[in-house]
């Protein structure tokens, strides 16, 4: 008997990182669900990848909106009725230009409801089926600019939201260890992508190795860390 696919939810997949994410999960045998705010791009995203034989379709997210975040919810619940590994991609800059002294904090509140709200909201309305898996994986998507130990100047909303995405890795890896979730972070380095700008040094595809490789981890596999290139770094 053929054993059933395992099953990829990727947020903010219809591009950048988490497009290369989706895709390489969906290669490698993944039922993978494509998902951004614009359904007609996570639809489009999706049907090229059946194109090249995967396993995927698409469905409309916005991690800032409860209602959304519960559609989704609710879709892979009835279709296909479970879930092995949530990739917590989708994130924004923010207001970059401002020192903290007086950046306007709306701006901050913006930031802060995408890269940590929006990943705390879908990881609590997923891990009830996550907890179903037999090998549930939760993939966040942080950054150096979150690393208190290389902590610098600028982008003070973007740092504080990675800052804070790696609390929360710690938190929920600490409270979901007895059902065998586990729970990581990485810093993907800086990517050309439409967010990193065609200036970076690394591809997307360097840019997913590192989340892709914690979403099939073994049993055995690390919970609660942070990493890039597959390799531990410091918070």
């Amino acid at each position: 008997m053929t054993s059933e696919p395992r099953v990829a939810l990727v947020s903010g997949s219809a591009r950048g990182i988490g497009r290369e994410i989706a895709g390489q999960l969906a290669r490698r045998g993944h039922h993978v669900i494509v998902t951004a705010r614009d359904l007609d791009a996570a639809e489009r995203e999706a049907a090229g990848l059946v194109a090249e034989g995967c396993d995927a379709k698409g469905a409309q997210l916005d991690v800032t909106d409860q209602a959304s975040v519960e559609r989704v919810r609710d879709g892979v619940e009835a279709d296909p009725g479970r879930l092995d590994v949530l990739v917590n991609n989708a994130g924004i800059t923010g207001v970059t230009g401002r020192q903290a002294s007086d950046i306007d904090l709306d701006d901050v509140r913006s930031t802060l409801e995408t890269n940590l709200f929006g990943a705390w909201r879908l990881s609590q309305a997923l891990l009830g089926l996550l907890r179903r898996s037999a090998g549930p994986r939760i993939v966040n998507l942080s950054s150096g600019m979150g690393q208190l130990t290389e902590m610098g100047v600028g982008a003070a909303g973007y740092r504080v939201s990675k800052t804070a995405l790696n609390a929360l890795t710690r938190i929920l890896a600490g409270e979901e260890r007895e059902a065998g979730v586990l729970v990581n972070a990485l810093n993907p380095g800086w990517v050309k992508t439409d967010m990193g700008g065609a200036g970076a040094p690394r591809s997307v595809q360097e840019g997913a190795d590192t989340a892709v490789w914690l979403a099939t981890l073994p049993a055995d596999g690390p919970t609660g860390g942070f990493f890039k290139d597959r390799e531990p770094i410091p918070w």
